[in-house]
């Protein structure tokens, strides 16, 4: 039997993910804790040249990153083809809710994501969702993961690709192959981050550029880091990397939108250097960042900083792409709804973070996920 590995952190989404993937296909595999190992670390990027996580090595193929398309490849699932009542796009607070809603109403459902627990996961702690003075993203997502396993849902680990309505259906093709019909669909698919657009920043990423925090900070441990960012998020990132990091330099590219709390507790800590007003020009090092170039808008004093990590937190766009031109979107390119979910589709309803409503809380979303399963129960009955 061919040997699997899989090098990762404890709170990383991703790598739980890769994880789920193995044991739902019956593959045993070695988990190895790189946050919680220094020498397994070291031995990851020797391997890799990745300074992110999961690395997966299944005998001698190397996965970077949860890449369902390889994963499924090595396991042998091939194309097919299946129809439910509803397909439920994305597996966030939105998309997971709106499956729960769509059992108890009895319709066969199907959700694709690439992971569960979307954005939610991302974050440190959550004090502001009703029945929980305090509980980290990915803690929240398990329990909602917990209730999902309890009730008749498929779940794929899988990408849409596309989407296509023909006369009452829905047709659409995954990145592994798979050809799914429904006769209503819930898109949920949340956003991804933005990152800043700098020179060889794709050869960065995974190599000291990271988008996700959770995934990758404790590989961070005593060293030197750089958060960018001006908002909740960022400044919550550079918290809980003081704790870990050496030294962290938080990077406001124009003012600080953070709430007052997370900027009196950023002042308080002494490890913390802040620039405002102030963007990243360039990267240094090869193959891993060793260093950034800061640049001072107002004189255009640049300044080399050494850091061995930088996490962007400067914003999120909505994952739409697979959608064509099939609904109508906003500036933005998030999806238009209307108060009850309804997209300019009929059939089509979306929810949560990939939408136009203000509100992009957790709370709001698992609300608009309920809304959506609501209102496709109702047209399905009217169908």
């Amino acid at each position: 039997m061919v040997e699997v590995k899989v090098y990762s952190t404890k709170n990383c989404p991703y790598c739980r993910m890769t994880k789920a993937f193995l044991e739902k296909h019956g593959i045993k595999y070695v988990d190895i804790d790189v946050g919680a190992d220094k020498e397994a670390a070291q031995e990851m990027i020797d391997i890799s040249g990745q300074f992110g996580v999961p690395v997966t090595i299944w005998g001698d193929e190397m996965i970077v990153g949860f890449d369902s398309e390889k994963l499924n490849e090595l396991v042998g699932i091939g194309a097919t083809r299946e129809e439910s009542d509803v397909v439920i796009i994305g597996a966030g607070p939105a998309g997971l809710t709106a499956a729960t809603y769509c059992t108890r109403k009895s319709l066969s459902t199907v959700i694709i994501s690439e992971d569960i627990g979307g954005q939610a996961l991302w974050s440190w702690s959550i004090d502001n969702y009703m029945g929980y003075r305090m509980i980290t993203g990915e803690e929240l997502m398990q329990k909602f993961e917990e209730q999902i396993k309890a009730l008749p849902i498929h779940l794929e680990l899988d990408r849409i690709t596309s989407v296509k309505k023909s006369d009452s259906r829905f047709a659409m093709e995954t990145v592994t192959g798979k050809t799914l019909v429904a006769k209503s669909l819930i898109i949920a698919s949340g956003k991804h981050p933005v990152t800043l657009g700098i020179r060889d920043e794709d050869t960065y990423i995974g190599h000291g550029v990271s988008v996700c925090s959770t995934c990758d900070g404790p590989l961070y441990k005593g060293k030197k880091v750089g958060v960018v960012g001006g908002g909740n998020s960022a400044f919550q990132t550079a918290i809980e990397m003081s704790g870990i990091a050496q030294w962290v330099y938080l990077i406001v590219r124009r003012t600080v939108k953070a709430d007052e709390a997370y900027r009196k507790k950023v002042e308080n800590i002494k490890n913390i250097t802040t620039f405002v007003n102030t963007e990243v020009t360039a990267y240094h090092g090869k193959p891993l960042l060793n260093a950034i170039t800061i640049m001072d808008r107002e004189t255009a004093k640049e300044t080399k900083i050494d850091v061995d990590g930088l996490f962007l937190d400067i914003g999120l766009t909505p994952n739409t792409g697979f959608l064509g031109d099939l609904v109508r979107k906003n500036e933005l390119g998030e999806i238009i709804i209307d108060l009850n979910c309804h997209t300019s589709v009929e059939g089509i309803f979306a929810a949560g973070d990939v939408t136009n409503i203000n509100g992009k809380q957790i709370i709001i979303a698992a609300g608009e996920g309920a809304k959506a399963a609501l209102e496709a129960y109702n047209y399905l009955m009217k169908t």
